[in-house]
């Protein structure tokens, strides 16, 4: 496969078919002391205002408390670090906004209730809003003394969302819409003063968007849903009774609300794996703390190779995670200025540039929000019997992190849209995946050559593995597209084959150029432990990426081609034996003396 390099702004989904330089990737490590103020601050938010009030906040009997919450938020600027100054915010660019996220991804009710009024909330107004209604809207949202919520889910429309019911009417005297419709799951319903609101005008397909304030009227509600988790958060069912929304309150175009609601999700996709890797954190040195703490058999259970495992692999996969999620969001803050220097407007620059990497966020909302259900689960089970007590964090960390997997779509959906976003993006010819995937073809059925020096300097062995990869998934893709053609996307258990090897393929390949450029800066010896929990997590992926293609290969190829292409896949996931016991002990006992995640 002809893996080339550009100097330019990678596109979306190219990573599959590239070479990628490490020196062209931004790392976590070069947060400026500016953005790490940003993110302390949020962090200090928590623990004075929010983590002393966990119980409160759960099971309060109305929203005051959240309300309160936000509003002391609003009054630090945590509400309007997205929004431009001229609106009345920071104006941050979208990788920082990432860490406020992060920072903020610890709140358990408070980070759902602030990630909604400030993502979904706002940004369909930043992004698709006239200038009036920037300047009327965005300004109030900022500073938190309105609150947002977003209607599109109704009871029969989900996933599907443009089969929704809801309709607007034009009045007869011209000037309002009547919009008429229920809308369930709808967080911060129960004290927003202001709705995104998706409805059909008259007998349109797609959807229209508005701003639809409180004070229109017509608008009622059900009592606050009962969940599993994420109790303190407002979640209601909210319905529109003859409400009167000025024509100007469109948003956007006539039938481009579903545009909206797709642009929106993207964002919110990576945001919300931003958001994740705050609450992964936590809750690992939470229970790095507790095995300190707890004593059997005359010792801290801290200092047994099994607790040491599961700590080990809690860093390794968030350090993984929290790797690809800022290298995805650089790429889009470099495809923003790429735009804006091509004389797009700053909203649509940085729209485009958000859709450019769709296939990134839904990777990684995926993988982040698979990450803390595998770190909370292994927290309880660090914490033992003290894990299932209501009287320990690792109840609430538990049920409230299983929502992420169903939130900005679920994970199903994700891992659909990643492989049917790349797929399509190459038949328009946007990626050029069908030579690549021809030269995969021609190569497996080529000798291999032995012969071959190995190119010497930081982990290039490693990341052939990675280049490997990307080769199975070609091999798998190109095989699978031959034979069904038009037909491939109704093979949904192929495509998440496939999406699960193309999520741990990014995902290794980020964690390998994390740690080459922060070998480059600091030195190898300085890197040993990052070094350590890539390797554990490349190991891991490796062996993923092998289970996933085979059970894709015998899902559809038989005779010689089912066994050319498991020979193929063979040769393709090889990794060099290494002892990852004494990599996972190196991880756990430099958070066990440290107390907390190391990294």
């Amino acid at each position: 496969m002809a893996l080339t390099e550009s100097n330019t702004s990678i596109k979306g989904g190219e990573f599959l078919i590239k070479d990628i330089d490490a020196s062209h990737i931004f790392i976590p490590e070069e947060f400026s002391e500016e953005q790490q103020m940003i993110a302390q601050t949020c962090l200090d938010f928590l623990r004075t205002e929010v983590h002393p009030r966990l119980d409160e906040i759960d099971y309060a009997k109305d929203n005051s408390l959240m309300v309160s919450l936000l509003d002391k938020a609003g009054e630090l600027g945590l509400l309007g670090t997205a929004v431009p100054e001229e609106y009345g915010g920071f104006g941050m660019d979208f990788n920082t906004s990432l860490l406020v996220a992060e920072a903020v991804g610890a709140g358990h009710s408070f980070s759902v209730a602030l990630s909604a009024d400030t993502g979904i909330g706002t940004l369909p107004i930043l992004y698709y809003g006239t200038e009036e209604q920037k300047h009327k809207y965005l300004p109030l949202l900022a500073s938190g003394e309105w609150k947002a919520s977003y209607c599109l889910t109704e009871p029969d429309s989900g996933s599907d969302a443009n089969s929704g019911k809801t309709k607007a009417v034009l009045s007869e005297d011209g000037q309002h819409y009547i919009i008429n419709g229920q809308k369930m799951w709808i967080t911060n319903g129960g004290f927003a003063d202001l709705f995104i609101v998706f409805a059909k005008i008259d007998n349109d397909k797609s959807l229209t968007a508005f701003i639809v304030e409180k004070s229109f009227g017509g608008i009622t509600m059900n009592a606050e849903e009962r969940k599993m988790g994420i109790k303190g958060s407002s979640t209601r069912q909210v319905f529109f009774n003859d409400c009167k929304v000025p024509i100007e309150n469109m948003l956007y175009t006539r039938e481009g609300g579903f545009k909206i609601a797709v642009n929106i999700l993207n964002i919110g996709r990576i945001k919300l794996a931003s958001a994740v890797i705050g609450a992964s954190k936590q809750v690992t040195s939470q229970a790095v703390n507790y095995a300190n703490e707890r004593k059997q058999f005359g010792t801290s259970i801290s200092n047994f190779g099994a607790i040491k495992h599961k700590i080990a692999e809690m860093h390794a996969r968030t350090f993984a995670s929290e790797s690809a999620c800022y290298r995805a969001g650089q790429n889009i803050d470099d495809a923003t200025v790429d735009l804006l220097a091509s004389g797009m407007d700053s909203a649509q620059a940085k729209l485009k540039a958000v859709e450019q990497f769709a296939i990134e966020c839904a990777i990684m909302k995926v993988h982040g929000s698979e990450v803390l259900d595998y770190v909370v689960d292994e927290g309880v089970q660090i914490y033992g019997g003290m894990g299932f007590s209501a009287e320990a964090p690792m109840d609430r960390a538990y049920r409230d992190s299983r929502i992420n997997r169903i939130f900005e779509g679920t994970n199903e959906i994700n891992r659909l849209l990643s492989v049917g976003t790349i797929v399509k993006r190459a038949m328009k010819g946007e990626l050029n995946l069908m030579p690549a995937a021809m030269a995969v073809g021609k190569e497996i059925m080529a000798i291999p050559d032995f012969g071959v020096e190995e190119e010497e300097g930081i982990l290039v062995k490693e990341k052939k593995v990675v280049k490997n990869m990307k080769k199975a998934i070609l091999m798998i893709a190109g095989a699978a597209l031959q034979k069904y053609m038009a037909a491939f996307e109704k093979e949904q258990e192929l495509i998440m084959n496939l999406a699960d090897m193309l999520i741990e393929t990014y995902i290794a390949e980020s964690t390998l150029l994390r740690v080459e450029k922060l070998i480059g800066v600091r030195g190898e010896a300085a890197c040993s432990l990052q070094q350590d929990a890539a390797m554990v997590y490349l190991h891991a992926a490796v062996n993923k990426t092998a289970n996933a293609g085979r059970e894709a290969i015998m899902s559809f190829a038989e005779g010689d081609e089912l066994r050319v292409m498991l020979m193929g896949l063979k040769r393709f996931t090889k990794i060099e034996p290494l002892n990852l016991k004494e990599a996972r002990r190196r991880l756990a006992d430099a958070a066990i003396e440290k107390g907390g995640y190391i990294f």
